[in-house]
């Protein structure tokens, strides 16, 4: 239930500013597509550089997570609002 309720306050934001992703069903983790012109590094690194805000790079699974970035809901509801609202502040 909770990672539930992390995952439904997450996941609306990230659609909100632009990233394509299904809502899991079950799981502490969320797959994204990066925005258009980024690779998975790019846009991992975007994200840490100008938004202080952590994603895994889905080229690390191999190469079918390349384009992809993956956040951990293991964080305090608050700590993902926070996140969304830095993240909501970089141009793609």
């Amino acid at each position: 239930a909770l990672y539930k309720q992390r995952r439904d306050l997450f996941v609306p934001k990230l659609r909100e500013l632009g990233f394509a992703i299904d809502s899991p069903r079950a799981t502490f983790y969320i797959w994204a597509r990066c925005p258009q012109g980024y690779d998975s590094w790019g846009c991992a690194n975007k994200m840490l550089d100008e938004a202080a805000v952590v994603a895994v790079p889905g080229s690390g699974f191999g190469k079918p997570g390349e384009g992809f970035v993956r956040f951990s809901l293991t964080v305090a509801n608050e700590r993902i609002v926070e996140a969304t609202k830095r993240l909501a502040g970089l141009r793609w």
